[in-house]
């Protein structure tokens, strides 16, 4: 019983170390993003995975339209994006 004790004891450890530094913080980062994709609106100005910052002028459930210069409308993945853009300076 005391061999079962001090191979678990170790075990148990890592596990709960693993959840706390890795799994826990990747779930909550993905909790975060699923929110902002769901929260995107038209005027946001977001920036997407490759870089490209533009403003959203139409989307749907799976594609967002990206005005990135006057007359230049591209059209991308919802997923697509990264982040949105504050300019609340």
């Amino acid at each position: 019983m005391q061999e079962l004790m001090g191979f678990l004891l170790p075990l148990a450890l890592m596990f709960a170390i693993f959840y706390f530094l890795l799994i826990r913080p990747q779930q909550k980062r993905q909790r975060e993003r699923n929110q902002m994709l769901a929260n995107l609106q038209r005027g946001d100005k977001v920036i997407t995975i490759g870089g490209l910052h533009g403003t959203i002028v139409d989307l749907t459930e799976e594609k967002v339209i990206l005005k990135v210069a006057d007359n230049v409308r591209l059209t991308f993945e919802r997923s697509a994006v990264n982040a949105v853009v504050n300019d609340d300076k």
